[in-house]
């Protein structure tokens, strides 16, 4: 068995060096970044108030669908069924993996201490420190990790691109509906997505994969899935 993808330590590492020159930025409230968050931010939140059915539209996305509980909720599905299946190390994983993303993003938060949007009329609101987004690193990490796991269990094609599809739409929609809500700034969202992507690609680069058997190909061979 081997990793779905090619090169992911690599990809990790690249990933988090993106992420750390955002969180540099935002440490540092670079003239540059804070202009173009605000230009972003005042320019949706426009839209929001004027545009109700949008809004309520982004909140039922962001606070039910997309909400990070309902993606815990998603991982501790397939958690379950790896168990059922027996295969303890991948749940184990898969759960070590989850937990690590919500610890660092809360220890970022908290270290970095950035303000969060503040509106004269809010359409919504949000609780912590607005760095990294968590609804974006945790749709980022359980999607991940979804798509990692059926790869791993050679899903075809007709299968696990509509997964994929679905995942794609999860994450970049979470991200767009926290910024048209106003309670985070675009590189909160960015920041999310970032760490959580780096995150889920260390895991699959750190994975024990067991040696295949004798006359027995990967089921992710070559970085492919089976058609």
């Amino acid at each position: 068995m081997q990793p779905p993808i090619r090169h992911p330590a690599r990809t990790a590492a690249v990933l988090l060096v993106l992420f750390l020159l955002l969180l540099a930025l935002v440490a540092a409230s670079w003239g540059p970044l804070d202009r173009a968050d605000r230009d972003i931010v005042v320019s949706l939140h426009h839209s929001a108030v004027t545009h109700h059915d949008r809004t309520e539209t982004a909140r039922v996305l962001s606070d039910w669908v997309w909400d990070p509980w309902a993606m815990r909720a998603l991982l501790a599905v397939m958690v379950g069924w790896l168990l059922w299946r027996r295969e303890w190390p991948l749940a184990g994983w898969v759960t070590v993996t989850a937990t690590l993303g919500t610890l660092l993003q809360q220890g970022i938060k908290a270290v970095v201490g950035r303000e969060r949007p503040h509106w004269p009329d809010p359409v919504d609101s949000a609780h912590f420190a607005a760095f990294p987004s968590g609804h974006a690193l945790t749709a980022t990490v359980a999607c991940g990790l979804l798509l990692w796991v059926i790869a791993l269990h050679g899903a075809r094609n007709r299968w696990l691109v509509p997964v994929a599809v679905a995942a794609a739409v999860s994450v970049f929609g979470v991200g767009w509906t926290r910024l048209y809500l106003g309670v985070h700034w675009p590189s909160d969202v960015l920041g999310g997505w970032l760490l959580g992507a780096a995150l889920v690609c260390a895991a699959i680069a750190a994975y024990p994969y067991p040696a295949a058997r004798d006359g027995e190909r990967a089921p992710a061979d070559e970085g492919t899935v089976r058609s």
